[in-house]
C-alpha cells in the first residue's frame, strides 16, 4: 500500500467501531512424545484444547475434485498420498488433528498420517524440513477409519508449532474413498500434492501434482494456557479469500492475526475461518447454510470466546430483485442474526457484526432499480443501531468508495466490484480493534 493510500485508509478506519454496554471490562490476562491420552496434569485449570487453524468441511463439487488419475468412477484417493499445509493461528507443544467426513458418501478409511514442518516454512510446497516428520496415531493405532457424517480427531502429539507458521499434514490412503462423494474445502487459497503411493514421511514428492484445495482434514487444535481464546469469523467467500494470494495468506483474517500477534494483550487469540465462497445465512449455497453449520463451525469448536458475523451479501444477492423478495430477506437475515447472537451467548460466545461491503456494478449481484442496495443499507443500518450485537465492526465505512458510496474504493476491487484485492483485505483487517478480544460478562438477552 502507497504511503498515501494507507493515510487515507487510516482515516477510514476512525471511529468505524461502534459497541454496546456489554464492552466494558479488562483485557484478559508447549517437546517430545506424550501419551495417546491426555495426562492427568492437562486438567481443565491447567489449560485447554484450542483450535488454531479450521476450515469448513463442504461437499466437493466435480470441477474441485482431484484431477484424474486420482478421481475414478466410485473411488477417490486410492493407494494415493495427500500432502497440505496450513497456517495455524496460536502455536504450542502438543497438538492433534481432525478429519471430516461430513458428506462423505461412504465411510473414509484413513492408512497413515503425519505432520512436519514445510520447506523453508512456506505454504503450498511438496517439501518437509528433514528430520521434523511424526506420525499421528488415533486412540493408538495409525490407522482410522471415519463413519459417514462424523469426524475424528487423532491423539495428543508433541510437537513444537510455532505462533503464525505453516504445518503440513500427510495423508496417505490406501483403499481411498469408495464414493464420488467427499469432503474438502474448495477455497483453500493454498496448494496441496497428490502422489500414487504411500509417502506419508517421504521428505520430498518429486513429480507430485498439484491442486488448490484442501481435502478432508478441517481442524488443528493446540493444547493452551486457560487464559488464550478463539475468535471465529462466520463469513462467506469475501471471508474465505476470493481476491486474495494463493499460498501467501492474505485474506482479512490471516491479516487480523498478524496485527494481534504484535500485540502483547491479544498475541495468544486463535482467528478461525470457517466461511465458504458462496454460503449464505438463510438457504444452502456452497455448503451448508449459517444456521445450519453454526453448531459444527462455531458452537463446537475449542476454545471460541467470540464469534464475527460478516455474512449476507450471498442472501441479498441471491434474492429477486423486488421490493416483495428484498423486504422479505431484509426482515428473514435481520432475524436469523438475533438467532445467532441468541445461540452464540447460551455458550458464553461474544458476537461481533460486520456491515456488508458494496457490489454496485457487479455483474450478477447490482440490479439497476437499486432495489439490492436498499436492502444492504438496511440491513447494514439494523447491524448498527439494533443493539443486538455486543460490537460492530463497521467494514461498509471502510470499503466503500467515498465519492461513490455504492461501491468499493476502486483501490480495494479486485475487479469484479465484489470481493476485494489484497490491499482491500488489509484495511479490513486493521478496522477490527484488538479491544475486543478481551474477556467481558454477556448481557442477558
Amino acid at each position: 500500500m502507497s504511503p498515501a493510500l494507507g493515510t487515507a485508509a487510516a482515516g477510514m478506519v476512525a471511529a468505524v467501531v461502534t459497541a454496546t454496554s456489554s464492552l466494558t471490562g479488562a483485557v484478559h490476562p508447549l517437546s517430545g512424545e506424550v501419551p495417546s491420552r491426555p495426562a492427568a496434569s492437562e486438567h481443565h485449570s491447567a489449560g485447554q484444547w484450542l483450535h488454531t487453524w479450521v476450515s469448513m468441511p463442504q461437499l466437493t463439487e466435480p470441477g474441485n475434485m482431484p484431477p484424474a488419475p486420482f478421481t475414478r468412477p466410485g473411488l477417490v484417493l486410492a493407494d494415493s498420498t495427500v500432502r497440505q499445509t496450513v497456517h495455524v493461528s496460536t502455536g504450542g507443544q502438543r497438538l492433534r488433528l481432525r478429519f471430516s467426513n461430513a458428506f462423505g458418501g461412504t465411510a473414509l478409511p484413513i492408512t497413515a498420517v503425519s505432520v512436519a514442518l514445510p520447506v523453508d516454512g512456506r505454504a503450498g510446497v511438496s517439501g518437509i524440513r528433514p528430520g521434523s516428520s511424526r506420525p499421528v496415531t488415533f486412540e493408538g493405532r495409525s490407522s482410522v477409519t471415519v463413519p459417514v457424517g462424523a469426524q475424528a480427531v487423532s491423539d495428543p502429539l508433541g510437537f513444537d508449532l510455532k505462533p503464525g507458521s505453516n504445518l503440513t499434514v500427510t495423508v496417505y490412503l490406501a483403499e481411498g474413498q469408495a464414493s464420488e462423494s467427499i469432503t474438502s474445502h474448495p477455497g483453500s487459497r493454498t496448494t496441496t500434492y497428490l502422489k500414487a503411493g504411500d509417502h506419508a514421511r517421504d521428505t520430498e514428492l518429486p513429480g507430485a501434482t498439484g491442486t488448490d484445495h484442501w481435502y478432508f482434514l478441517s481442524g488443528v487444535e493446540v493444547w493452551s494456557p486457560r487464559a488464550t481464546g478463539a475468535a471465529v469469523v462466520l463469513g462467506d467467500s469475501l471471508t474465505d479469500g476470493r481476491g486474495s494470494t494463493t499460498n501467501l495468506n492474505d485474506r482479512w483474517p490471516d491479516l487480523l492475526l498478524r496485527r494481534l500477534q504484535s500485540r502483547r494483550g491479544t498475541a495468544d487469540t486463535a482467528i478461525l475461518n470457517q466461511a465458504a465462497g458462496g454460503n449464505r445465512v438463510l438457504n444452502d449455497g456452497l455448503g451448508p447454510n449459517a444456521l445450519a453449520r453454526l453448531d459444527r463451525d462455531v458452537l463446537a469448536s475449542s476454545g471460541v470466546e467470540w464469534l464475527v458475523v460478516f455474512e449476507g451479501v450471498n442472501d441479498i444477492g441471491t434474492a429477486a430483485a423486488t421490493p416483495a423478495a428484498q423486504k422479505e430477506v431484509v426482515d428473514e437475515l435481520t432475524a436469523a442474526y438475533g438467532q445467532i447472537v441468541t445461540r452464540a451467548h447460551a455458550q458464553g460466545i461474544q458476537v461481533y457484526g460486520a456491515t456488508l461491503t458494496p457490489f454496485g456494478g457487479n455483474a450478477g449481484y447490482d440490479d439497476a432499480d437499486g432495489h439490492r442496495e436498499a436492502s444492504r443499507q438496511a440491513v447494514n443500518n439494523w447491524i448498527r443501531t439494533s443493539g443486538r450485537f455486543d460490537g460492530v465492526i463497521d467494514f461498509d465505512k471502510v470499503a466503500r468508495d467515498p465519492d461513490s458510496p455504492r461501491q468499493l474504493l476502486p483501490a480495494f476491487d479486485v475487479g469484479d466490484h465484489l470481493h476485494l484485492n489484497p490491499t482491500g483485505y488489509q484495511a479490513l483487517a486493521d478496522a477490527v480493534p484488538a479491544s475486543l478480544f478481551r474477556q467481558r460478562p454477556l448481557p442477558r438477552d
